[in-house]
């Protein structure tokens, strides 16, 4: 099994900054696309930043210059760091990973979600 540990989220003003973590473990060989989404309440699942095993990133809109998504694959660990969050940004953040098991299969994996709430 292939299991994925969220940690960083939690309550921030407007404005501040939150760093998220996401450290893969298991019968995994090798991840290759690492990435978080988010779901607000009442909205489908969105896409916030992607990294390939290569450090090619990709970026929703919305978060371009102020989120920087980064990893470390002798960790398989994947980062989100969150600068000058916005209230609407409030939401379940959950980390995604694609990649290869122990025995060579492809595998789409999510984490449980970690709860980013932006308020004063």
């Amino acid at each position: 099994q292939v299991q994925l540990l969220e940690s960083g989220g939690g309550l921030v003003q407007p404005g501040g900054s939150l760093r998220l973590s996401c450290a893969v473990s298991g019968s995994i060989f090798r991840t290759n696309v690492m990435g978080w989404y988010r779901q607000a309440p009442g909205k489908q699942r969105a896409m916030v930043a992607t990294i390939t095993r290569g450090g090619t990133t990709d970026y929703a809109d919305s978060v371009k210059g102020r989120f920087t998504i980064s990893r470390d694959n002798a960790k398989n660990t994947v980062y989100l760091q969150m600068n000058s969050l916005k209230p609407e940004e409030t939401a379940v953040y959950y980390c995604n990973v694609q990649g290869l098991t122990a025995t060579m299969m492809p595998g789409n994996y999510w984490g449980q979600g970690t709860q980013v709430t932006v308020s004063s």
